[in-house]
């Protein structure tokens, strides 16, 4: 009998392609500034990618501005494998008095990658195809205690539907264990109410500690994280990453304190090339497939601001908002006449207050100049 014919080693071979190749990954962060985003992605991955924002210049300019988009690239090695990571942080987001489609550049940014690698697909020559799928998008919500804000949820919706959507809730260290519990329970309710898609790491049923640690990861969205470069010693005389207070210190890879260890290794030590696969197949796949429906082969896609149908809504937006201000100002001018007729009403009450009050007086003089009079004759 022959031996067998060596399919068993084809996983090893797959093993040391990928780790010829190495992995090409792009994560995105979205969430208003001063929740982080910079710091947890230098903790993430162990060095500075970028550096610290300065958040005074920002909120100095106009504050309608639109959000940017900021690029960061870097080549991290580990092990001898290779990974070309790119991060996409997204400045600007909810940060204004004036958040009315602040969302549309991360969401086009998103379909723009999509569309960009569909077309390098169609072109003759597809060796050298740039890739900027982003493959997983966290989304930081800010530590309120309450639940989700009325953006959060409108964004998350349209991001669920792009991107592999990971909620996480910023600076974990600000509540209590009891009020983030209670706080990560009442995102979960809002998140299943409004039916928006998440990340969910599969579990393999035919492997027990792999199903195990997957639904101990899916059981902790979304992810509490404490972002700190700083080593700091704990009571006991540990140096550890972490923040330092009156209290103690506040540990990043304490699993007691936050789930940062649980967020690593669903990013990069266990699910990254899930992550990847899934965008592959489910979120560029999707987006493919909506727009060969609708074009024609290489056909240019069409911008929202270029869609006729878009421009329609628009004027009858504009036009909606033309009568409600007309209607105000009505509103505002019918209340000044009112107001101003309440005021002549009042001065007319006053004019005839001050003449009872004068003829008043003058009753009141008379009747002293009477009495002076009798008390003369006595």
């Amino acid at each position: 009998m022959s031996d067998t014919i060596g399919i068993a080693n084809l996983p090893n071979q797959r093993h040391k392609i990928v780790a010829k190749r190495g992995a090409h990954f792009t994560l995105m962060v979205v969430g208003e500034s001063g929740l982080g985003k910079t710091t947890l992605i230098n903790t993430l991955f162990s060095t500075e990618l970028s550096p610290p924002k300065n958040y005074s210049k920002r909120h100095a300019k106009q504050l309608d501005k639109l959000t940017e988009v900021d690029i960061i690239k870097a080549e991290l090695e580990e092990k001898a494998f290779k990974v070309k990571l790119t991060v996409i942080d997204t400045p600007g987001f909810g940060d204004y008095v004036n958040n009315r489609e602040s969302w549309t550049p991360i969401v086009e940014f998103i379909d723009d990658q999509h569309e960009a690698y569909m077309r390098m697909e169609q072109q003759p020559q597809r060796e050298e195809k740039s890739d900027m799928r982003v493959h997983a998008c966290l989304y930081f919500i800010r530590p309120t205690g309450h639940t989700l804000k009325p953006l959060d949820i409108e964004i998350m919706k349209r991001l669920g539907t792009r991107v592999n959507l990971i909620p996480v809730v910023a600076k974990a260290d600000t509540l209590t264990q009891n009020d983030l519990y209670t706080f990560k329970q009442r995102i979960r309710e809002v998140i299943n109410a409004q039916n928006i898609r998440i990340y969910s790491p599969p579990i393999e049923l035919d492997n027990p500690e792999g199903a195990e640690h997957a639904t101990t990861l899916k059981e902790a969205i979304p992810y509490s994280i404490i972002g700190s470069t700083e080593d700091v010693k704990t009571a006991d005389g540990r140096v550890v990453k972490g923040r330092e207070y009156l209290w103690g210190v506040a540990e990043v890879e304490n699993e007691q304190h936050c789930d940062f260890k649980k967020l690593r290794s669903l990013l990069i030590r266990t699910h990254m090339l899930d992550l990847i696969s899934t965008t592959e197949d489910n979120h560029y796949e999707s987006y493919r497939q909506q727009q060969m429906e609708t074009r024609k082969f290489n056909e240019p896609k069409v911008k929202k601001l270029d869609n006729p149908k878009f421009k329609e809504e628009e004027e009858q937006l504009r036009k909606r908002f033309t009568e409600q201000v007309k209607a105000e100002e009505a509103r505002f001018r019918q209340w000044e006449q009112h107001l101003i007729a309440e005021r002549d009403r009042l001065n007319k009450d006053l004019e005839m207050a001050h003449s009872a009050i004068k003829q008043l007086e003058a009753e009141l003089d008379n009747l002293q100049v009477g009495y002076g009079r009798g008390s003369a004759r006595r």
